[in-house]
């Protein structure tokens, strides 16, 4: 195992990491820009680098600063947390150059499924089913004309580089892809550096299921089930749980150890997650695979027992997965919400600032991710997250009342957040029965916001 490690980002995400490290005995290198640097949970670190100013392509993104800082404070690895770097080859492949353990897949793994229409295509042909669309990306708009009449309307189109609903458009008739096209191309040049998108047939009333996967170097690779993920505003999750209310059994015991079989024959290694969408059929389809943990692994965690970071540090580390498929239990349930400063009654502005009160409820089942306390600030240059809220239960009910308990018990002042919004969703009945899908959070709970 690795005696010290640099975890290159910052926030929450960086001390989810350092919580892992210290019960495992690594010792962590924490960074921090001009904006962090008076985070007080950056004391938890063994030692700080002054990483950069506050913007984060001077800061976070700043790959020969952070291999620099890696290498000066003797570290054997690097953890790229998820955000920033996370899924850049480039910066996996220079950490191995300079001697540095990249904490996650190959960089060949990390091209091979960040470019969406290579991983449609390595997936098909390993098995999976994908959603119909083009098999190599669309490079003028009259090959979009023709290939959308081809797959049928409703299609997306989707940046080739993409992710977070960047570069993506829906286009329900043949009069709104001329619009969709441009706005799509655009985005995903301005977002990726990379105009090039695809197109798939849109699912309508669809659910967004993804499941967790690790993988060690000597070809055992484990799902640890799926994740309900399709509360979202503008293509970003708000509230995930585990399992999915809305996958049927016999899909659940179909797909998973198909995602699992695929990955191991992939030659994949480490965390990932494959993202799936789920028909009005029940029928799961592939989208796309994330080369890094996700924001809401915690509800798996919770529900299996198993910390996924320790994973990714014995598998970068070259030991064997200290389990099988057999070990994996699910136990429970588990939902996560995501505490932003932001305004939901000003369209969502971010709300930074000092936090003046910050109290969360503690007891059986309740579970909070954060890297703030009582007199940290929260700065405007980065993610506006506060806290994950994970609350968990025997059942999905117990885990639900838990929750609406949780949520009014946590209290937050000097920055506005969307505990409100929260508050709303798990009072909601189509939350409450488990009945809804990607639209419909802001289709029938927020109208359209």
């Amino acid at each position: 195992m690795f005696r010290r490690i640099l975890i290159a980002n910052r926030g929450e995400v960086a001390a989810r990491v350092l919580r892992t490290c210290r019960s495992m005995g690594v010792q962590v290198v924490a960074v921090a820009s001009a904006a962090d640097a008076d985070h007080t949970w950056l004391s938890d670190a063994d030692e700080v680098v002054r990483i950069g100013p506050a913007r984060a392509s001077g800061s976070y993104l700043d790959q020969d600063a952070l291999i620099e800082a890696a290498l000066a404070t003797h570290c054997a690895a690097v953890h790229p947390g998820w955000g920033f770097l996370a899924e850049n080859a480039t910066f996996a492949a220079r950490c191995a150059a300079a001697g540095l353990t990249f904490i996650g897949p190959s960089p060949g793994d990390i091209r091979r499924f960040g470019d969406k229409a290579l991983a449609r295509d390595t997936m098909a042909a390993l098995g999976m089913p994908i959603i119909p669309g083009t098999r190599e990306p669309v490079r003028t708009l009259a090959e979009a004309r023709s290939e959308a009449d081809r797959i049928g309307y409703p299609v997306l189109l989707k940046a080739v580089a993409g992710g977070g609903g960047r570069g993506m458009r829906a286009v329900d008739t043949p009069s709104e892809l001329d619009a969709a096209w441009a706005e799509a191309t655009a985005e995903a040049a301005a977002s990726f550096g990379d105009a090039r998108v695809y197109i798939e047939r849109r699912i309508v009333g669809g659910r967004h299921v993804e499941v967790q996967v690790i993988a060690d170097r000597f070809g055992t690779a484990l799902h640890l089930g799926e994740r309900e993920c399709s509360l979202q505003r503008r293509h970003q999750k708000v509230l995930e749980e585990a399992p999915s209310p809305g996958l049927p059994a016999a899909e659940r015991e179909r797909i998973l150890p198909l995602v699992a079989g695929v990955v191991a024959r992939s030659g994949y290694r480490n965390a990932g997650t494959v993202e799936m969408l789920v028909d009005a059929d029940g029928k799961a389809w592939f989208m796309e695979m994330n080369t890094r943990l996700q924001v809401e692994h915690p509800v798996t965690e919770q529900i299996t027992g198993v910390d996924l970071v320790e994973l990714q540090l014995r598998v970068a580390a070259n030991e064997r997965l200290p389990v099988r498929q057999s070990d994996v239990g699910f136990c429970g349930h588990a939902i996560e919400v995501r505490i932003n400063a932001e305004d939901p009654d000003a369209g969502f502005r971010p709300s930074p600032g000092r936090v003046r009160v910050l109290e969360f409820p503690e007891g059986e089942g309740v579970r909070v991710d954060t890297h703030l306390r009582t007199g940290d600030r929260i700065p405007p240059n980065y993610d506006s997250m506060v806290a994950k809220l994970i609350i968990s239960g025997s059942t999905r009910e117990e885990a639900i009342e838990r929750l609406v308990a949780a949520l009014e018990a946590t209290r937050i002042e000097g920055v506005t957040t969307n505990l409100s919004l929260h508050r709303r969703i798990v009072r909601w009945d189509p939350f409450r029965t488990g009945r809804y899908d990607t639209k419909s959070l802001e289709r029938d709970l927020m109208g359209g916001a």
